[in-house]
């Protein structure tokens, strides 16, 4: 009984962290949505213009679409449809409550975990899940976390019974956290200059390592296929052959230069992520095909003589250079912003249609799923949200409805629980949210 309580108790934190809602059922008719102002994404916007969804996919794309028999008809008059927003290098499903440790299942133990894959360690039944689908997010890379080599991420869609059933894209690279080089003087970093660089410079070159290791098995591999496996190099087989990418996570000017010059030499498929002071190599990542994921939406200025609203700016700066990018949003409830910071982008040098593509086709591009989803376009899964208002809009967006995968999704909340709880209370008449 003893056992059975405590076993009971650890499993409270995990049993407070799920959601009640029940997932999308598969469609089993057709669905036009009628007469909305489509944001296609990749071929502009469209007013006045109907959306056929058929078996999951977008079928037809035109005005007065004939809808088969049976078919479910959602009046979009007024409304605005998009893509379901891609949300890049976050926690969602990994990170429930921050404070309580039995919620969060981000890293390994260790400096070096490359096999490591997030999809199966994502909590279906999150309470993040639903409030951050209000807001127009259908799908999330989740990210491994800690060490030098944290694991291979994976592309989520955000509804469904476990994560088989919304695993979208598995694998989709293997992660590195550069050193951080130099040494910090704030008051939070007691230690001495001298042993932080040295601290930096061990895990420079446990990575370089590493890199040789997995390297060699590789080679080792083609050359015997009944060599012994590895699981930690098997996983990183596929940078060697550039069947893989390296998404590097990298913020400084030095470690951009630095990472650059490595993914260079060893010939790998880089990805940049975080990407601070990107703007400062803009032309040398335009020049070497880099991808830049920008993962700092809401950043402050680092540097004295950095302007207010440099971390707005980056964006533009990368567009203007030529460099391809999309926007991140490295956390768990607070993904639910995304929208928002692409809006801050679209004011500060992005029109409204590159601040869309920068978390929607660009997005689906950088993680090579831009074949199947990130715009609206016959063909392609049909991840589909309507809203009232503008989707980048803080004060403006009302989704009203969203389609992931044909699936329809139900948009209630925790959040809009507890709204229509209180209003009770209170003897509110406001509208629901």
């Amino acid at each position: 009984m003893r056992r059975l309580t405590l076993l009971f108790a650890l499993c409270l934190p995990l049993l407070s962290a799920a959601h009640p809602l029940v997932p999308g059922a598969v469609a089993q008719r057709s669905v036009l949505i009628r007469n909305g102002t489509l944001h296609t994404v990749s071929h502009g916007v469209l007013p006045h213009t109907d959306l056929l969804i058929a078996d999951g996919h977008i079928a037809a794309i035109g005005t007065q679409l004939q809808a088969p028999d049976g078919t479910k008809i959602v009046d979009a008059a007024g409304r605005h449809v998009y893509p379901g927003l891609i949300a890049l290098d976050t926690e969602i499903g990994l990170t429930e409550i921050g404070a309580v440790r039995a919620t969060r299942d981000l890293r390994e133990v260790g400096e070096l975990h490359p096999e490591v894959r997030a999809a199966v360690a994502f909590n279906a039944d999150s309470e993040v899940i639903p409030t951050v689908r209000s807001n127009g997010i259908a799908l999330a890379q989740v990210v491994p976390e800690g060490g030098i080599i944290s694991g291979q991420s994976s592309l989520m869609r955000l509804d469904g019974w476990n994560w088989e059933d919304m695993l979208a894209a598995d694998a989709l690279g293997v992660h590195v956290r550069w050193p951080r080089m130099g040494a910090r003087g704030f008051f939070f970093q007691p230690e001495d200059p001298a042993k932080q660089r040295e601290a930096a410079d061990k895990r420079y070159q446990a990575m370089l390592r590493a890199f040789d290791d997995a390297k060699a098995y590789a080679e080792r591999r083609k050359s015997d296929p009944h060599f012994p496996i590895d699981l930690r190099w098997e996983a990183m087989r596929g940078l060697f052959d550039a069947s893989k990418k390296t998404f590097v996570h990298a913020d400084s000017y030095r470690e951009i230069t630095q990472a650059l010059e490595f993914c260079t030499q060893r010939k790998l498929r880089c990805v940049l992520v975080g990407a601070r002071d990107a703007w400062r190599l803009a032309e040398r990542l335009a020049a070497a095909q880099v991808p830049v994921i920008y993962a700092v939406p809401f950043g402050v200025p680092i540097r004295e003589d950095d302007a207010v609203d440099q971390s707005f700016r980056v964006p533009a700066l990368l567009k203007v250079a030529g460099v391809h990018f999309a926007l991140g949003y490295p956390s768990s409830w607070d993904v639910r912003n995304l929208p928002f910071a692409a809006g801050y982008l679209a004011g500060n040098g992005l029109s409204k249609a590159e601040a869309l593509r920068a978390v929607t086709l660009s997005a689906a591009e950088i993680l090579g799923v831009g074949a199947d989803m990130g715009s609206l376009d016959v063909g392609k899964q049909a991840n589909i949200v309507v809203s009232r208002g503008d989707l980048l809009d803080a004060l403006g967006l009302h989704v009203e409805q969203m389609w992931i995968g044909g699936r329809e999704v139900d948009l209630d909340n925790r959040h809009k629980a507890l709204y229509r709880k209180y209003g009770k209370r209170l003897g509110s008449a406001r509208a629901d949210p």
